[in-house]
């Protein structure tokens, strides 16, 4: 399971901006990797878990502004285009650990 977050957040005031980058920052405390500068990514092992992510997310949004969380399973993960300068991007799933 996957979780995709695309968010757009006013940047118009010193208030805004700081509002901004610590949503960012805690996205990344979250476990999420930027994928675009307003789009982040996680990987998540089962819908529980990303429910429990989502819900930690609504917890921490800012005042204003649009945040959308997609979930997808890895099958389609791996159905995603990606180029990066002009070049076909292939994607993989990440390896998983079990911890005993």
């Amino acid at each position: 399971m996957w979780l995709l977050l695309a968010f757009d957040l006013p940047v118009t005031s010193k208030a805004q901006r700081k509002a901004a980058a610590n949503f960012r920052l805690r996205l990344l405390d979250e476990g999420f990797e930027m994928a675009q500068f307003s789009v982040y990514l996680r990987y998540c092992g089962s819908k529980s878990v990303a429910a429990a992510h989502i819900k930690r997310v609504s917890q921490r949004l800012p005042s204003s502004g649009k945040v959308d969380i997609l979930q997808f399973t890895d099958k389609q993960y791996e159905n995603i285009v990606s180029f990066d300068n002009r070049a076909r991007k292939k994607l993989s799933n990440p390896s998983q650990y079990q911890l005993f």
